[in-house]
């Protein structure tokens, strides 16, 4: 099934190179373009692409708000990888914040840009581990005083509380494999059924809710 991909950033050229080299891609349509933020909202909603190129900085409405909109429409499964000429700063902290599913470097190879498309049309979240630790660090600085687990987190299994705590911590899907000596594929299984239970998006979602239930605390990162 091929992804559908809107591209969103306010320079012409830098919407026809990456169109070009998506459309390089057999399993990827290129749905449409938009030169501003607002646009991007309303051809999102139109077209209903599987996935949002979102440059952060345009004009009317930047990437970060046109991500917060479009992520917290009901019934919308739309995903945002966010394109930014900036390492991790308040800019990509803002996006992951606003519902992105990812974020990767303009100037990334190009074969990094396709797998990236790729990964998160699917449904998976883009951020390595080492970039999801650096993320935790800073929900850990600016946390408020962590609030009262949702009662929704009782109803995950000891085995999922236990998934849910590690991915939480940034480790990658091999790694909590190692931790709790079971194979990759059964702890794929267990990170399906945490995020399909708590209606989370994607382990970036795991992340903030741990953090600000209280789940995981600073320290125990890592």
């Amino acid at each position: 099934m091929s992804a559908r991909v809107l591209i969103a950033d306010d320079q012409a050229l830098v919407r026809a190179g990456f169109r070009k080299l998506l459309e390089s891609a057999p399993d990827i349509e290129v749905v449409g373009e938009a030169a501003d933020g607002r646009e991007a909202v309303d051809q999102a909603r139109r077209l209903r692409p599987t996935l949002i190129l979102m440059d952060i900085r345009m004009p009317r409405l930047n990437g970060i708000e046109a991500t917060r909109l479009l992520t917290s429409d009901d019934g919308v499964a739309m995903r945002v990888l966010i394109l930014t000429t900036f390492g991790l700063d308040d800019y990509v902290y803002d996006a992951l914040r606003a519902g992105a599913s990812g974020f990767m470097l303009k100037d990334a190879p190009p074969e990094e840009l396709l797998a990236a498309v790729e990964v998160v049309a699917r449904g998976d979240a883009l951020i390595a581990p080492a970039v999801t630790r650096s993320v935790i660090e800073e929900f850990v600085r600016r946390s408020p005083t962590p609030s009262a687990p949702p009662p929704v987190i009782e109803g995950l299994t000891e085995r999922e509380r236990e998934v849910l705590e590690l991915l939480a911590r940034g480790l990658s899907n091999a790694e909590i494999a190692e931790r709790l000596v079971v194979s990759d594929g059964t702890v794929k299984t267990h990170v399906a059924h945490v995020l399909a239970k708590l209606r989370l998006r994607d382990r970036v979602q795991a992340v903030i809710l741990a953090y600000e239930s209280g789940m995981i605390t600073p320290g125990q990162a890592g």
